[in-house]
């Protein structure tokens, strides 16, 4: 299974304010650059609670039909309609592994300590990082603690004309 990352954050490495808000996210992802195109590679998402309760928070479902396992010890708060959105729990290995059974190939994994779970067992191949021309000083950051390097290739960099960089990097270790 290929799991990738396709995440927006600060020139300084935050991916959400200390209390999870985006605002200084380009409220319309600042022109195109390549999501829906992304988007359109993955079977479905994984994401941890704190993602799934703040894109509840957005108004609609940024998803469409794929579907959504929300990983959590807690009850979810139900989806909107037409979501697809499920509780899973377990070690990152354990839900590839029960997301393969399921016939899924590639999966979007997004939120912190969720892409962070991931990358620490190996599973993430694929990130895709875009930077926002804004520093906010402190927040919730991509990378916290991470026990080991993990070494990356770079495969592309892309500049937007809204000042948005975005670096596609595979992961090799």
């Amino acid at each position: 299974m290929k799991a990738s990352v396709f995440v927006g954050v600060s020139v300084d490495g935050f991916m959400a304010r200390l209390d999870g808000g985006l605002d200084f996210l380009p409220a319309d992802g600042g022109e195109p650059h390549g999501y829906e195109e992304f988007m359109s590679t993955v079977d479905a998402l994984v994401i941890g609670r704190k993602t799934y309760e703040t894109v509840l928070g957005f108004g609609g479902w940024a998803y469409g039909e794929k579907p959504v396992f929300v990983l959590s010890s807690h009850e979810l708060a139900p989806p909107p309609a037409g979501a697809i959105a499920r509780h899973m729990s377990g070690e990152p290995g354990e839900i590839a592994a029960k997301l393969s059974e399921q016939g899924i190939r590639h999966i979007y994994v997004d939120g912190g300590v969720t892409i962070r779970g991931f990358l620490r067992a190996g599973l993430i191949q694929r990130l895709v990082i875009t930077r926002v021309p804004v520093l906010i000083g402190t927040g919730i950051p991509l990378f916290a603690a991470i026990e080991r390097d993990i070494r990356l290739k770079h495969v592309a960099t892309r500049s937007y004309t809204s000042g948005l960089v975005q670096s596609e990097y595979e992961v090799v270790t």
